[in-house]
């Protein structure tokens, strides 16, 4: 007998909004203010991000966001001081 995958528990969404998929490699600003504040623990403004892409946070097309180069200019930023 094959035993199904453990299932993987996600985050509700708050009362009367949809759960969407998020794709970590095309996000907007706002999904990444909300994951970042999730994962850390610390409120991350959509302000935030912004000012981390005006001071040369990589963005893609259509200023969608790729989480894991993100990180990785935050990493180096960090490095850098």
């Amino acid at each position: 007998m094959v035993e199904k995958p453990p299932q993987i528990s996600t985050a509700t969404a708050p009362e009367g909004e949809a759960k969407t998929a998020v794709n970590p490699a095309s996000l907007s600003i706002e999904e990444v203010s909300r994951l970042l504040s999730a994962a850390g623990g610390k409120k991350i403004t959509p302000e935030q991000v912004q000012a981390d892409i005006d001071a040369g946070a990589p963005v893609g097309a259509g200023g969608r966001i790729n989480l894991v180069h993100y990180t990785a200019w935050l990493v180096r930023e960090v490095q850098a001081r």
